[in-house]
């Protein structure tokens, strides 16, 4: 194994080299459409290399921060500060791995301000690297709230008909939650003195019950902080009920602006609440996990039948990954190992598998230009192939045995299931509510008679869509039957997590610890 303090920074080089190619746009001829798409594409390529080197050189065994860059910034508190574990590293390997397939995806859908496109994608994927490696809070905020703007913009410019309503709100409910996580870093630092998250989580927020205009608030700082804190990744993940700015950002979005939403910006709230909420506000935690659980089985159960009533792709597709981020928060929240492991696996699952669904629908929206499902029907007579590639997405969108995405519900469920079987068993009936809509979408588009003439000419899956969803199908049936490369990777930090919990439970007297063990 080589030491890392033998090689060059590559967790900078990963963030910061895609900064590199849009500058390179930027100075291009503002005609030069092709050499826009060929330097993102190639830089997205390379960009994906360090990436893939980092998670060959990451020790699996440590839970410590990994690869770790510190350089003094602003003053003497605030640190340029990357570094990675078990459970960030994975989500870095995903934005580095989509990021050329949106580049693909975009080659002939986008024909106007081209350049500009690609500069976003460029900036967009910087921006949500960073916010995976960041060891200090200060930059994490700069880095998560600068995503905003790129993809603010992707949908603003090359998106539908109401792209401007969707990106404001899209924009506004964003912000909004972050506004209240800014607050409750600045009492973090008023408390710990620093913004360096290594430090901040062996920091012990107080926990003692206070009282305020009359009332116990049972777990003092520490429910302050985390409901901060719960305002932001709920909206990014989303949550129910702050769910509905993303089946418009979806629909308006172009095709690879859905990809980047859905793969990566969502999982943000998940990775929140790993690198914040869990191991800084224990406490916390444990007390309003109920009220977590019972905003996820809201969530898999009411967006799953919102799905079935959709009549546009991309709106149905956006209301199951509600569903399916029901399942991750709570799988996180049930503090178990399979549960966290379950809710990690799910997000990287989710990221495959809903990245593919939205090129699947932008193969065919790029032909006939519309959404609607009741345009189509007996796709499968003349384009058999895409037939194969959407049904094997759509099966693991449905969580089938053999697919990645059964993989993370059914830990999520094992996890839930150990702390409440009531949750577990109302989260349920969302796999089967899945597995009526998908499977419905998939009869009504793909089955039946070919009538509608419009579809008679259409043509089936070219090299550079077989490109695009080829990696995709192959990822989702793999770690479908070998899980293990991304399950041992976070293994470590995942037991880590789970230790420090139980430990902070027991010194608050807290009684959760056992409880999340099960029997």
């Amino acid at each position: 194994m080589i030491a890392t303090s033998d090689l060059p920074p590559l967790l900078s080089i990963v963030t910061f080299l895609p900064l590199v190619g849009a500058l390179f746009i930027f100075f291009t001829p503002p005609e030069a459409d092709s050499n826009a798409r060929w330097t993102a594409l190639w830089t997205t390529l390379i960009t994906l290399i360090p990436a893939l080197l980092l998670w060959w050189l990451f020790d699996p065994t440590s839970a410590k921060f990994q690869f770790v860059e510190e350089r003094a910034w602003l003053g003497g508190t605030i640190k340029y500060k990357m570094g990675v574990d078990g459970i960030s590293l994975l989500f870095i390997v995903l934005t580095a791995f989509l990021m050329p397939i949106c580049i693909l995806a975009s080659w002939d859908a986008i024909k106007v301000r081209v350049k500009e496109y690609m500069i976003a994608f460029l900036v967009l994927e910087t921006l949500m690297i960073g916010v995976f490696s960041a060891l200090d809070l200060v930059l994490f905020y700069l880095f998560f709230e600068g995503g905003l703007i790129p993809m603010f913009l992707i949908i603003g410019v090359w998106g539908g008909e109401r792209r401007v309503y969707a990106s404001f709100k899209f924009f506004l409910y964003t912000l909004l939650g972050s506004v209240l996580m800014l607050l409750a870093m600045l009492a973090m630092y008023l408390h710990a003195g620093t913004t360096d998250i290594e430090v901040l989580l062996q920091t012990k927020f107080p926990a003692e019950t206070i009282s305020l205009l009359g009332l116990e608030v049972r777990g003092g700082m520490q429910t302050f902080l985390w409901f901060a804190f719960l305002a932001s990744f709920a909206v990014k993940l989303p949550m129910w009920p702050v769910h509905t700015w993303l089946p418009d950002a979806h629909v308006e979005a172009p095709t690879a602006g859905s990809v980047v939403l859905a793969a990566i910006l969502l999982k943000m709230g998940g990775y929140g609440f790993l690198r914040f909420s869990i191991p800084m506000f224990p406490v916390a935690s444990d007390l309003y996990a109920p009220f977590i659980f019972a905003l996820s089985v809201i969530a898999i159960i009411y967006t799953s039948l919102v799905a079935l009533a959709q009549e546009d792709m991309k709106k149905l597709i956006a209301y199951s990954s509600v569903a399916h981020m029901g399942f991750v928060t709570m799988g996180l929240f049930s503090f178990t190992t399979q549960g966290l492991q379950g809710g990690i696996f799910q997000m990287l699952s989710h990221g495959l598998v809903s990245a593919a669904l939205f090129l699947c629908v932008g193969v065919i929206y790029n032909r006939l230009h519309t959404r609607e499902i009741a345009a189509y029907g007996g796709l499968v007579h003349r384009m058999p192939l895409y037939a194969f590639c959407f049904m094997v997405f759509t099966l693991a969108n449905v969580g089938l045995p053999g697919t990645s995405g059964f993989i993370g519900e059914f830990l999520s469920l094992v996890g839930a299931f150990r702390v409440n079987t009531w949750v577990a068993f109302l989260a349920t009936t969302g796999v089967i509510l899945s597995a009526a809509y998908a499977l419905w979408l998939y009869a009504r588009v793909i089955y039946g008679r070919l009538e509608k003439a419009s579809l008679k000419r259409l043509l089936d899956l070219d090299g550079r869509e077989i490109a695009t969803l080829a990696p995709l199908a192959v990822l989702v049936v793999l770690f479908g039957f070998y899980p293990a490369p991304l399950l041992d990777v976070c293994a470590v930090s995942v037991k880590a997590l789970i230790d420090n919990y139980q430990a902070a439970l027991a010194a608050a007297g807290g009684g959760g610890a056992e409880l999340a063990l099960g029997p």
